[in-house]
Protein backbone atom coordinates (compact mmCIF):
# COMPACT_ATOMS: atom_id res chain seq x y z
CA UNK A 1 0.00 0.00 0.00
CA UNK A 2 2.75 2.20 0.08
CA UNK A 3 2.60 3.28 -3.41
CA UNK A 4 -1.38 4.55 -2.78
CA UNK A 5 -0.69 6.00 0.47
CA UNK A 6 2.23 8.59 -1.21
CA UNK A 7 0.01 8.98 -4.10
CA UNK A 8 -2.92 9.99 -1.59
CA UNK A 9 -0.77 12.34 -0.04
CA UNK A 10 0.03 14.34 -3.13
CA UNK A 11 -3.35 14.25 -4.46
CA UNK A 12 -4.33 16.07 -0.76
CA UNK A 13 -1.08 18.44 -1.56
CA UNK A 14 -2.69 18.73 -5.44
CA UNK A 15 -6.37 19.25 -4.48
CA UNK A 16 -5.16 22.03 -1.63
CA UNK A 17 -3.31 23.55 -3.97
CA UNK A 18 -5.69 23.59 -7.19
CA UNK A 19 -8.31 25.29 -4.05
CA UNK A 20 -6.05 27.75 -3.22
CA UNK A 21 -5.34 28.66 -6.95
CA UNK A 22 -9.27 28.65 -7.77
CA UNK A 23 -9.81 30.87 -4.87
CA UNK A 24 -7.10 33.31 -5.64
CA UNK A 25 -8.73 33.31 -9.38
CA UNK A 26 -11.60 33.96 -8.77
CA UNK A 27 -10.75 37.02 -7.13
CA UNK A 28 -8.97 38.24 -9.84
CA UNK A 29 -11.91 37.34 -12.52
CA UNK A 30 -14.08 39.63 -9.87
CA UNK A 31 -11.38 42.19 -10.22
CA UNK A 32 -11.69 42.14 -13.95
CA UNK A 33 -14.86 42.43 -13.87
CA UNK A 34 -16.00 38.48 -14.96
CA UNK A 35 -18.44 37.91 -12.32
CA UNK A 36 -19.70 34.59 -14.12
CA UNK A 37 -16.11 33.13 -14.62
CA UNK A 38 -15.79 34.51 -10.86
CA UNK A 39 -18.13 32.16 -9.70
CA UNK A 40 -16.89 29.24 -11.64
CA UNK A 41 -13.61 29.95 -9.89
CA UNK A 42 -15.27 29.50 -6.81
CA UNK A 43 -17.05 26.24 -7.49
CA UNK A 44 -13.91 24.74 -8.93
CA UNK A 45 -12.24 25.73 -5.58
CA UNK A 46 -14.91 23.99 -3.70
CA UNK A 47 -14.94 20.73 -5.59
CA UNK A 48 -11.28 20.52 -4.68
CA UNK A 49 -11.39 21.22 -1.20
CA UNK A 50 -14.01 18.15 -1.27
CA UNK A 51 -11.05 16.08 -3.16
CA UNK A 52 -8.53 16.76 -0.81
CA UNK A 53 -10.65 15.93 2.02
CA UNK A 54 -12.20 12.98 0.75
CA UNK A 55 -8.03 12.13 -0.44
CA UNK A 56 -7.48 13.19 3.68
CA UNK A 57 -9.69 10.79 4.88
CA UNK A 58 -9.06 8.03 3.15
CA UNK A 59 -5.43 8.34 3.76
CA UNK A 60 -5.99 8.44 7.84
CA UNK A 61 -8.47 5.60 7.63
CA UNK A 62 -5.15 3.65 5.72
CA UNK A 63 -3.41 5.27 8.59
CA UNK A 64 -1.30 8.11 6.93
CA UNK A 65 -0.97 11.54 7.44
CA UNK A 66 -0.15 14.64 5.36
CA UNK A 67 3.05 16.81 7.08
CA UNK A 68 3.04 20.22 6.14
CA UNK A 69 1.46 21.69 2.77
CA UNK A 70 3.65 24.18 1.01
CA UNK A 71 1.27 26.03 -1.63
CA UNK A 72 2.70 28.27 -4.19
CA UNK A 73 0.27 29.81 -6.62
CA UNK A 74 1.08 32.49 -9.22
CA UNK A 75 -2.16 34.47 -10.19
CA UNK A 76 -2.09 35.86 -13.62
CA UNK A 77 -4.75 37.40 -16.06
CA UNK A 78 -8.35 36.02 -16.33
CA UNK A 79 -7.64 34.59 -19.43
CA UNK A 80 -4.06 33.19 -17.99
CA UNK A 81 -5.67 31.58 -15.07
CA UNK A 82 -8.40 29.88 -17.19
CA UNK A 83 -5.47 28.56 -19.29
CA UNK A 84 -3.24 27.38 -16.35
CA UNK A 85 -6.62 25.84 -14.70
CA UNK A 86 -6.85 23.80 -18.46
CA UNK A 87 -3.52 22.53 -18.24
CA UNK A 88 -3.92 21.55 -14.84
CA UNK A 89 -7.17 20.10 -14.87
CA UNK A 90 -6.10 18.11 -18.26
CA UNK A 91 -2.84 16.34 -16.53
CA UNK A 92 -4.65 15.23 -13.43
CA UNK A 93 -7.61 13.48 -15.63
CA UNK A 94 -5.15 12.04 -18.40
CA UNK A 95 -1.80 11.36 -16.32
CA UNK A 96 -1.80 11.36 -12.85
CA UNK A 97 -4.84 9.90 -11.34
CA UNK A 98 -4.92 7.27 -13.79
CA UNK A 99 -1.22 6.86 -12.68
CA UNK A 100 -3.08 6.69 -8.97
CA UNK A 101 -5.52 4.66 -9.83
CA UNK A 102 -3.70 2.07 -11.33
CA UNK A 103 -1.83 1.83 -7.61
CA UNK A 104 -4.12 1.76 -6.02
CA UNK A 105 -5.63 -1.48 -7.76
CA UNK A 106 -2.36 -3.44 -7.93
CA UNK A 107 -2.16 -3.08 -4.47
CA UNK A 108 -6.26 -3.47 -3.93
CA UNK A 109 -7.39 -0.49 -2.17
CA UNK A 110 -10.99 0.49 -3.06
CA UNK A 111 -11.84 3.48 -0.78
CA UNK A 112 -8.63 4.87 -2.83
CA UNK A 113 -9.67 3.56 -6.08
CA UNK A 114 -13.18 5.51 -5.27
CA UNK A 115 -11.39 9.21 -4.39
CA UNK A 116 -9.36 8.99 -7.18
CA UNK A 117 -11.46 7.84 -9.74
CA UNK A 118 -14.12 10.63 -8.45
CA UNK A 119 -11.76 12.99 -8.97
CA UNK A 120 -10.49 11.99 -12.34
CA UNK A 121 -14.20 12.39 -13.23
CA UNK A 122 -14.20 15.69 -12.32
CA UNK A 123 -11.69 17.27 -13.44
CA UNK A 124 -12.86 16.23 -17.24
CA UNK A 125 -15.80 18.57 -16.43
CA UNK A 126 -13.50 21.46 -14.82
CA UNK A 127 -11.41 21.30 -18.08
CA UNK A 128 -14.43 21.52 -20.09
CA UNK A 129 -16.14 24.23 -17.94
CA UNK A 130 -12.75 26.24 -18.19
CA UNK A 131 -12.55 25.84 -22.05
CA UNK A 132 -16.25 27.35 -22.34
CA UNK A 133 -15.38 30.17 -20.26
CA UNK A 134 -11.95 30.99 -21.89
CA UNK A 135 -13.83 30.60 -25.22
CA UNK A 136 -16.47 33.06 -24.46
CA UNK A 137 -13.64 35.54 -22.76
CA UNK A 138 -11.73 35.20 -25.74
CA UNK A 139 -15.09 35.54 -28.00
CA UNK A 140 -15.97 38.85 -25.47
CA UNK A 141 -19.13 36.85 -24.55
CA UNK A 142 -18.26 36.20 -20.91
CA UNK A 143 -21.78 37.71 -19.70
CA UNK A 144 -23.05 34.12 -21.82
CA UNK A 145 -21.82 31.86 -19.22
CA UNK A 146 -23.95 30.70 -16.65
CA UNK A 147 -24.45 32.74 -13.58
CA UNK A 148 -24.27 29.68 -10.76
CA UNK A 149 -22.62 26.73 -10.79
CA UNK A 150 -23.57 23.81 -8.18
CA UNK A 151 -21.15 21.19 -6.58
CA UNK A 152 -22.03 17.96 -4.97
CA UNK A 153 -20.53 17.81 -1.56
CA UNK A 154 -19.62 14.39 -1.16
CA UNK A 155 -17.70 14.00 -4.76
CA UNK A 156 -16.96 17.47 -5.82
CA UNK A 157 -18.73 17.09 -9.12
CA UNK A 158 -19.73 20.55 -10.42
CA UNK A 159 -22.63 21.17 -12.87
CA UNK A 160 -23.62 24.28 -14.71
CA UNK A 161 -27.29 23.12 -14.17
CA UNK A 162 -29.23 20.64 -12.38
CA UNK A 163 -31.82 20.46 -14.99
CA UNK A 164 -32.84 17.26 -15.34
CA UNK A 165 -30.85 15.99 -12.44
CA UNK A 166 -32.02 13.66 -10.09
CA UNK A 167 -29.13 12.21 -8.52
CA UNK A 168 -25.11 13.15 -8.95
CA UNK A 169 -24.01 10.81 -12.15
CA UNK A 170 -20.47 10.04 -10.25
CA UNK A 171 -21.38 9.31 -6.58
CA UNK A 172 -25.69 8.67 -6.84
CA UNK A 173 -26.42 11.28 -3.50
CA UNK A 174 -29.18 13.69 -3.99
CA UNK A 175 -29.66 16.95 -5.56
CA UNK A 176 -29.98 18.64 -1.82
CA UNK A 177 -26.31 17.81 -1.62
CA UNK A 178 -24.92 20.32 -4.03
CA UNK A 179 -24.41 24.00 -2.87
Amino acid sequence: MEMTLENLKNAVAGESTASAAYAAYATKASYEGYPAIQRLFEAASKAERVHAVNHMKVLELLGGKVEDLDINIHVGTTSDNLRAAIAGETYEFESMYPSFIADAQAEDVPLAIRSFTWSLESEKGHADLYRAALHQLEQGTPHALPNMYHVCLNCGDTFSSLAGLVMCPLCGKLPQRYK
